[in-house]
């Protein structure tokens, strides 16, 4: 009987080397398991988990991306627009507007501003915006908005203090201790405040205070306050009677605080003498309508 040959057939040493690459492989692909294995038992999460995982950030990242393809397209503001007109048909929407914390201002011209906003869904008013319109006020120094659902506006204003009043050429305006003009007030409202005049006195009336504090006895007698040169101060009493003091920063302090003592020995206010001068160091003159300038002068140093 004849024998076939296959002459396809792999010879002996092919067929070691076949197995011999076959077993490498094996053992890499077991070694590879154990190694991912070893590591999967240190996270803190199944296997399981973990293909969560993947599938979440993966589906994220495809919404992320119709995101941003529907906002080219304008969607988002179409979506909003509908979350809008369902929240309002739901009742939340602006039917009442509550504002606290107005004392002195008028508290209507707060309304103004926020009542465009009644029968506007909750979710379409901008609270930023409004608080905007607030301090745009004369009055107002801060302001609080905030949503009190389903249909309240809450709106909470800091007031601004007036501290004076500024004497312009044609009016009277009250102004806080920055400077910054409030409103337009009557001479008959004025008559109780200290007024400030002369240019760039606005500014300074923070200064002021401070000043007065040096003497409280006088700071009450003050009438009016003249800004002078950019420098100084002369200050008006209630009795008429003018102080000028000199300038400097402890120098105007020491000065009135000398015209104190000198008052509480000698009642100077209220008295002959129209104006006082102490702008020269550890020197007062005085102006007594009717004298002369050395009649003045030696009645000043009488009084030292």
């Amino acid at each position: 009987m004849a024998e076939t040959i296959n002459r396809k057939a792999k010879g002996v040493r092919r067929s070691a080397a076949a197995r011999s690459r076959a077993d490498t492989a094996r053992k890499a692909k077991a070694k590879t398991t154990g190694a991912v294995g070893g590591a999967m038992a240190l996270l803190p999460f199944t296997e399981e988990q973990l293909h969560k995982v993947f599938l979440a950030m993966i589906l994220g990242g495809a919404a992320a991306l119709a995101w941003f393809v529907a906002s080219l397209a304008g969607v988002p503001a179409l979506a909003q627009a509908q979350v809008a007109s369902l929240a309002a048909d739901a009742g939340f929407e602006v039917r009442r507007v509550e504002v606290t914390g107005v004392d002195r201002m008028n508290e209507l011209k707060v309304y103004e501003r926020v009542l465009a906003e009644r029968d506007r869904p909750m979710p379409s008013v901008e609270l930023d915006a409004i608080r905007a319109d607030l301090l745009a006020l004369s009055w107002v120094a801060d302001a609080r908005v905030s949503r009190q659902l389903p249909d309240t506006l809450m709106v909470d204003v800091v007031e601004r203090t007036p501290r004076a009043v500024l004497r312009k050429p044609d009016k009277l305006v009250l102004i806080d201790g920055t400077g910054h003009e409030l409103e337009p007030i009557t001479p008959a409202n004025a008559k109780s405040m200290l007024v400030v005049t002369g240019p760039g006195a606005a500014r300074q009336v923070a200064a002021l205070d401070d000043l007065l504090e040096a003497a409280p006895a006088l700071k009450p007698q003050v009438a009016e306050a003249e800004w002078v040169g950019n420098r100084r101060w002369n200050l008006t009493f209630k009795t008429g009677q003018v102080l000028a003091l000199p300038h400097g920063d402890q120098e105007p302090a020491g000065a009135l605080v000398q015209f104190a003592r000198l008052d509480g020995v000698n009642r100077l206010l209220g008295g002959k003498v129209a104006a006082f001068d102490m702008r020269a160091p550890d020197r007062i003159y005085m102006r007594i309508p009717g004298r002369s300038g050395a009649k003045a002068l030696e009645a000043a140093k009488g009084a030292e």
